[in-house]
């Protein structure tokens, strides 16, 4: 194994440090770009949900009032009609709630590939230093 003159030493540990400082800038850089994304992609998400909801609403709103007058007109009393159609109308609801829950999560979110480009840059690095030692 050949030895380096240690007055090089200076010189390789600025080099070192300018690769990571590149390295940290184009993480960085990945980073912002991937959070930028995901908010583009999560902002466009919720105008839709909320625009379908508005149409949704009216339309189950007609809906159920057809509904609640053909229950009434089959012998059934409007209130009790009402009641049946307004729990089937609210357990529905309450599904369609936790679907979108789980889609607007945290971890749905998360910038992955950043993340993992982080994680292998670390082992790279890590590797590296393992090797001269």
């Amino acid at each position: 194994m050949a030895y380096r003159d240690l007055r090089e030493s200076p010189q390789l540990l600025f080099e070192a440090l300018r690769h990571f400082a590149a390295l940290l800038r184009s993480e960085a850089e990945l980073a912002k770009g991937e959070l930028k994304e995901k908010a583009a992609s999560a902002g466009t998400g919720l105008a839709c949900l909320a625009a379908a909801a508005v149409l949704a609403l009216a339309g189950l709103h007609v809906l159920a009032a057809a509904l609640v007058a053909w229950i009434a007109s089959a012998g059934l009393p409007p209130g009790l009609a009402a009641l049946l159609v307004g729990g089937a109308l609210m357990a529905g609801a309450a599904g369609l709630l936790a679907a979108a829950k789980a889609r607007l999560n945290g971890k749905a979110l998360m910038p992955s590939r950043t993340i993992r480009s982080v994680q292998l840059d670390a082992a790279s690095i890590k590797e590296a230093t393992h090797d001269r030692n």
